[in-house]
């Protein structure tokens, strides 16, 4: 949901133009913020806390160079549901799992040293594997690239 939907809903059932309850629920974050910024809490009772913590320092990995960097400490907010909310969400059904991505190897991939292996689509295209139509997958683009040599 968006604030822009947000503000229809509220602009609905209170009866208040859109432009006017977009004007409030903007003060409402900008008071919500402003009061992190000051006193660092805010707490809405039946709703939930939002605090600023420090994070430390840490070491860190870049994923791309393998390499170790030092990520400095920093401020970051973090929010507590209430309650209420925590209640009505554990009483919705289970979400389904999203499948995680899978992670580049590192290395050299099994079987083969420092080489890596061809990618292969879900049809084995670029394996010069059949593809589900009886043609192989890299046909198309061998030919394209004799056309573009012509």
């Amino acid at each position: 949901m968006t604030k822009k939907e947000i503000v229809k809903k509220i602009a609905d059932r209170a009866k208040l133009t859109q432009l006017m309850t977009k004007q409030i629920v903007q003060w409402t974050f900008d008071a919500i913020i402003e009061t992190l910024l000051t006193e660092k809490r805010i707490e809405l009772r039946n709703f939930g806390v939002f605090e600023v913590k420090r994070r430390k320092a840490r070491k860190a990995r870049n994923p791309r160079t393998d390499e170790q960097v030092f990520v400095a400490p920093k401020n970051v907010v973090t929010f507590q549901p209430g309650k209420e909310m925590e209640e009505q969400v554990r009483r919705l059904p289970l979400l389904e799992e999203k499948p995680r991505k899978q992670r580049r190897a590192r290395g050299p991939q099994q079987g083969e040293a420092g080489a890596a292996m061809p990618s292969v689509n879900s049809d084995g295209a670029g394996m010069g594997v059949p593809a589900a139509n009886g043609h192989d997958a890299s046909d198309g683009a061998k030919k394209k690239k004799a056309r573009k040599d012509s």
